[in-house]
């Protein structure tokens, strides 16, 4: 997936850059080198070329949700440092396409798709781009990075306009975009099938992480915190009861701890799913006490579902496996008597 760009010779700048402290998440960009007033990002594709004429050596080319720098105009040109990102994650962690340490390269661009912080009713326009390609992503025979290039345009919508109604959503939203992407480059590994999560690759949170503290208590903060939840889950749970009975605790701790989030009742649903698993688990292995035990809690979290939830699919959904669990018929496994 990673762009191959041309390496051009402007090095000073971009390592002197790179080279100070990075700020911590959330936290503003006090960094020297780039001005931050004239960081930009591009909504379509746009050629660099060495100078401003259509006839110009091309230099490189700048994708959608990249930054610029600008520093020049001259009527319908402007001279930027393109591809001026700099790194968002330790450089241990696994690769992300759009994420890459690039060179930056001096050339000159078309003045058109350039938004930057003065851009009037620019939140919106950074918004409504990155839902558009979101959209995209998602249909069948997807136009190539239209889901990296939402993650990208996503982020700016914060950076740029921190203040806008948008933001919040925005940074959750591309945070997610990310998460799904490795989540479903992980799924692909051999470890993902294994039992202990630690043996599989981990997602990165640094995103995640930084919607939590940038917004406390809001229902994107709440929706990054059940997103981390993967992390913790099993691979594979091999027919034993040792990965269910953690992951309920993990679902039913989440569903106490953001009573008021979008997710609260799909998490506790995924509790509930978990215990009625148990019991078939336990009876497998001829455990009575425990079987009757997790067939209780189902019950008691079932009537609890239908209080909280019960306008919800998922409250449905729980009072089917209460069903189930009361009939005597398996969760878990084959249930054809």
């Amino acid at each position: 997936m990673m762009r191959v760009w041309i390496a051009v010779a402007w090095v000073c700048l971009p390592c002197a850059l790179v080279a100070q402290k990075k700020p911590k998440n959330g936290e503003p960009d006090n960094r020297s080198g780039y001005d931050r007033s004239a960081r930009a990002t591009l909504l379509h594709d746009a050629i660099v070329y060495v100078g401003a004429d259509d006839a110009a050596q091309k230099v490189s080319e700048v994708t959608p949700g990249h930054e610029v720098v600008v520093i020049q105009r001259s009527g319908p040109w402007i001279k930027v440092f393109a591809n001026s990102d700099t790194p968002d994650q330790p450089e241990d962690r696994p690769e992300f396409a759009e994420e890459q340490v690039q060179s930056p390269e001096s050339g000159w661009i078309k003045d058109k798709g350039v938004v930057d912080a003065h851009t009037e009713g620019g939140d919106a326009i950074l918004f409504g781009t990155a839902a558009n390609l979101e959209e995209e992503a998602s249909e069948p025979h997807a136009p190539k990075d239209a889901a990296s290039a939402a993650h990208l345009l996503y982020r700016r919508v914060w950076e740029y306009f921190p203040d806008s109604p948008l933001a919040s959503e925005a940074a959750f939203r591309s945070a997610d975009i990310r998460w799904q992407l490795e989540k479903r480059d992980v799924s692909t590994l051999p470890s993902a099938k294994e039992q202990e999560s630690y043996l599989r690759p981990q997602l990165y949170e640094g995103e995640m992480k930084r919607v939590m503290k940038m917004y406390p208590g809001s229902k994107q903060a709440m929706l990054a915190a059940y997103d981390l939840i993967d992390n913790k889950l099993c691979g594979d749970w091999q027919g034993l009861p040792k990965c269910p009975e953690m992951e309920a605790v993990l679902y039913l701790k989440y569903a106490d701890q953001f009573p008021e989030s979008p997710r609260a009742a799909e998490a506790m649903y995924h509790a509930i799913y978990r215990k009625g698993v148990l019991v078939s688990m336990y009876n497998f292995d001829e455990d009575k006490k425990r079987a009757d035990d997790a067939a209780k809690q189902v019950q008691a979290l079932a009537a609890e579902m239908k209080d909280r939830f019960g306008k919800t699919d998922y409250a449905a959904r729980a009072q089917s496996i209460a069903y189930k669990v009361r009939q005597g018929i398996p969760i878990f496994g084959s249930d054809r008597d």
